[in-house]
């Protein structure tokens, strides 16, 4: 990808995804994710957007206009976004590939945090950590962090999701908000996940292509594993293939939504032909 495309591709969803992060999910990032009960640290007027439960009413009768309390972890909380870069995301039956919808969902949570002025983290993963952009604040970081989830070739094609967790572990020393996004094509991370949920507030996004949980009826079909490149002749039209396949796909869909509930953390299962909008905002609603 040539430059003038990528900063074409790179303002196209800085200009979906922004306005998505200004007109709906900045008030919902706020009210969900802002502490109270943290060291109190001054009042301010209230904005469009702020927790009412915040409202110091003692000063508002006193200027006869709302403000609200600012408590220190108010000031400036960091958002770690860790995205999943192996082969199986560069899969899509339908409208786009899940690397797709990954990058517009990253760019949208990235685009909330700095809308209140908050850090954002970048991890991008395979079965190694591929790179790592520290905490920063700013419209020009988030545009850094969008061309890389655009154009970032990773050198492996395989998952684990598990060393992800152990590094972000240990590059994290205080409390972050993050956001793991992957298809969940992996197992065993439960443990390292329970020791990161308990520090960090930690959400896991699913995002999934149909054809990821269900095989269709379509015959003798040469499939490519995007993760180890390898070619193998499969039945469709077996009843016995379609259910393994199906089993598997659903053991992996249990493994993560029961790894995050007993790490305490939360988890979303967004379909590449789902609106994500919504799913994102119900899941803000139901944890404010």
């Amino acid at each position: 990808m040539n430059t003038k495309e990528l900063l074409k591709k790179v303002r196209k969803i800085e200009i979906k995804t922004k306005r998505l992060s200004n007109h709906i999910f900045g008030g919902e990032y706020h009210s969900t994710f802002k502490g109270r009960g943290m060291t109190f640290s001054e009042v301010r007027q209230y904005q469009f957007g702020d927790d009412v439960r915040s409202i110091d009413w003692n000063v508002t009768a006193r200027y006869n206009e709302p403000y609200v309390k600012v408590f220190e972890e108010e000031r400036e909380l960091t958002m770690m976004l860790m995205v999943d870069v192996s082969g199986s995301e560069f899969f899509g039956t339908t409208n786009q590939f899940k690397k797709d919808t990954v990058t517009e969902i990253a760019a949208t949570l990235a685009f909330s945090a700095i809308q209140n002025n908050d850090k954002v983290g970048l991890v991008l993963f395979s079965d190694q950590v591929e790179l790592f952009i520290p905490p920063k604040k700013g419209k020009s970081h988030v545009l850094r962090i969008i061309r890389e989830l655009i154009e970032f070739s990773p050198k492996s094609k395989k998952t684990n999701i598990n060393e992800a967790l152990k590094f972000l572990s240990g590059v994290m020393k205080k409390k972050a908000i993050v956001f793991v996004l992957s298809d969940f094509m992996d197992d065993n991370y439960a443990k390292t996940l329970k020791i990161v949920g308990n520090k960090h507030d930690v959400t896991g996004i699913r995002i999934y292509d149909s054809f990821d949980e269900e095989l269709p009826n379509l015959g003798m079909v040469p499939m490519l594993d995007s993760e180890t490149s390898s070619v193998q002749l499969v039945n469709t039209s077996s009843k016995s293939v379609r259910n393994q396949y199906k089993a598997n796909a659903l053991q992996l869909k249990d493994e993560f939504i029961n790894s995050f509930k007993k790490s305490g953390s939360g988890t979303i299962n967004i379909n590449t032909n789902d609106s994500y909008v919504k799913k994102l905002l119900s899941y803000f609603k139901n944890k404010a």
